[in-house]
């Protein structure tokens, strides 16, 4: 029987938590709090919503193994799952990514708690920024606004109190983002050139963030301001080389300077855009992004019908609804291609028509579709 002032000593220890409560101790602090274990403690892992939890064994396991809270070691995983979840982002379902997303979080609001070094918060702090940051895009996705904003709003304050302008500067542009594909095109400019201002320069969100400013530009039918934001983005990609992992949603691969390039071009009906669009998809076909795939010969359909090649456009449409495979955020580009196919009278614009709303109410019924494409990032 431990003696009184040992029993205080320890507990004090456990309040601090300069140690883990053990196996004895946690029944007899549920039994004093008249609460279940589980519900005073947790069960030390976050909730799993696909039944699989490797990813988190596997951090787990690297944690235990360093005998530390969380040490160097944990947090260069969990930067390397951070890596691993964007990069999978342009071929995964985003009601998918949304799910391992949601694991990782809930596994870093544990760590939250633990002991750590104030570097060691802060890198833990910005992980914890990056994951919410993807999980809002998303959300957005798969058209979920309110989880959208709480996600996003969380990931601008883990940014400020990591001290990371990167992540704040992605916020503002993903912010950017959704107002475009809501067609709050004047609020998409001002949120763009604020992320421009966050961002450190000629950084991947600085580039982002010029690329979306354009397409905004361009959806507002001005075409000065539009290529200037244009030549902006060319010069700040023409000194990159391919990095490492370009298909990382937060890492600006120089070959995506063509594909918004060709949207740009193709919202502002300028002929150029055909060019630029056949390009791009003569790239993208047969690769592992079915995304831009998908964006792409939306920007091939809507240079076409500019061009004056209704029935070349309406194959290329066609090709993109019959896929099943576009989100919520993305709904709109092709409705508003069907929508200029039916004003040309043409006769064959009906059964594109019925088609897509076929495939958009069996998504609704179904929910997210597998492997679906968002709007164009």
């Amino acid at each position: 029987m431990p003696r009184r002032r040992d029993l205080e000593r320890t507990i004090r220890g456990h309040e601090a938590g300069e140690h883990a409560v053990g196996p004895r101790y946690r029944s007899l602090y549920a039994r004093a709090f008249d609460m279940a274990e589980d519900e005073l403690f947790g069960t030390g892992r976050p909730p799993i919503a696909d039944g699989t939890d490797d990813e988190f064994e596997a951090l787990e396991l690297a944690r235990r193994a360093a005998a530390s809270d969380v040490g160097g070691e944990t947090l260069v995983t969990l930067e390397g799952v951070v890596d691993e979840l964007a990069s999978a982002y342009p071929r995964s379902a985003p009601d998918e990514l949304l799910v391992r997303t949601r694991r990782q979080l809930g596994y870093v609001c544990r760590l939250m708690d633990a002991r750590m070094t104030l570097s060691e918060r802060r890198r833990l702090v910005a992980v914890g920024g990056w994951l919410s940051l993807l999980a809002a895009t998303c959300d957005i996705d798969l058209g979920r606004r309110p989880e959208a904003a709480a996600r996003l709003r969380t990931a601008a304050q883990l940014a400020e109190h990591a001290e990371h302008p990167e992540i704040l500067a992605w916020t503002l542009e993903t912010h950017a983002w959704q107002a475009l594909t809501d067609g709050r095109y004047q609020r998409a400019v001002t949120l763009a050139q604020g992320a421009q201002q966050a961002a450190p320069k000629r950084g991947s969100a600085f580039i982002q963030a010029t690329a979306q400013e354009g397409r905004a530009w361009a959806r507002l039918g001005t075409g000065r301001e539009t290529r200037d934001a244009l030549g902006r983005v060319e010069s700040l990609v023409a000194p990159l080389a391919t990095p490492e992992r370009p298909e990382h949603h937060y890492r600006y691969d120089p070959a995506k300077s063509d594909a918004y390039t060709a949207t740009t071009l193709s919202w502002l009906g300028d002929p150029a855009a055909e060019s630029y669009a056949r390009g791009t998809l003569r790239r993208l076909e047969g690769t592992a992004r079915p995304r831009r795939v998908l964006a792409a010969r939306l920007d091939l359909a809507l240079a076409l019908l500019a061009a004056g090649q209704p029935e070349e456009a309406m194959d290329t449409t066609m090709q993109v609804v019959a896929s099943g495979r576009l989100v919520p955020s993305n709904h709109w580009r092709a409705a508003e291609i069907i929508i200029a196919l039916e004003a040309l009278g043409l006769p064959e614009a009906r059964p594109l028509r019925e088609a897509s709303r076929t495939t958009y109410a069996d998504q609704r019924s179904a929910g997210p579709p597998r492997g679906g494409a968002a709007g164009v990032r």
